[in-house]
């Protein structure tokens, strides 16, 4: 009887352990690290980062990186704003204090022979885009996404 009441306690214990995690609920186990590619311009600046707010929502650790370059470096440029009219600076803001990070880069600028002062000061910058890309996939083991 006494190895009956056992069994009995030990189902219910590994029963009510397995309750909290499967189910259709999703929790993030730790913190994603994922850098987010943009370099066509506007609309894609204006989707990656709907899509920046949407991860932090549901996992706030989140540690983001997006690396822009050609037309994506566009969206962190003085005064840019998207089509409903809002300032793309006041997102990025935003995104900053959760601590995203916006790096731009150099090649870009020297080819489209931009200057450093006309992006907002939550620009940071990388020598080449595409190579901190890979520096952060392959040395960091960021995950890719492009929206």
């Amino acid at each position: 009887m006494k190895t009956l009441k056992f069994l009995i306690a030990a189902a219910s214990l590994t029963l009510a352990g397995c309750a909290g995690t499967g189910g259709s609920e999703t929790s993030p186990v730790g913190p994603d690290k994922v850098v987010y590619h943009l370099n066509e311009g506007l609309p894609q600046a204006t989707n990656g980062l709907r899509n920046i707010r949407n991860h932090l929502e549901v996992n706030p650790k989140a540690q983001i990186v997006v690396v822009a370059h050609a037309q994506g470096v566009d969206y962190l440029m003085k005064g840019k704003r998207d089509a409903n009219g809002n300032p793309y600076e006041l997102i990025v803001q935003d995104l900053k204090r959760q601590g995203v990070k916006f790096d731009v880069c150099l090649i870009t600028l020297r080819n489209r022979k931009l200057a450093k002062d006309l992006f907002i000061e939550e620009s940071t910058w990388v020598p080449s885009g595409v190579a901190e890309i890979t520096r952060l996939q392959q040395r960091e083991g960021y995950s890719y996404l492009r929206p």
